[in-house]
């Protein structure tokens, strides 16, 4: 599923694609701190497979939201 957050931090959050097809994740970078920590970004492309209708969708989210990936 995609979720997206308000990007003023204020509350609610609204699912805008259940059940899309993660295609390509990035690889993860080494973090700085030693090859055993994991580094945590401000964020990464995640590549789905949706409908031209959810992709709009999720674009125009994008512009104003800080979206979510989640795993099910």
């Amino acid at each position: 599923d995609v979720v997206a957050a308000r990007a003023d931090g204020g509350p609610g959050v609204r699912v805008l694609a259940s059940g899309a097809r993660v295609a390509s994740v990035p690889e993860q970078e080494p973090s700085p701190d030693g090859p055993d920590e994991t580094s945590v970004a401000g964020g990464s492309l995640v590549v789905l497979s949706v409908g031209r209708a959810t992709a709009t969708r999720l674009a125009g989210a994008g512009a104003v939201s800080r979206l979510a990936v989640t795993v099910w």
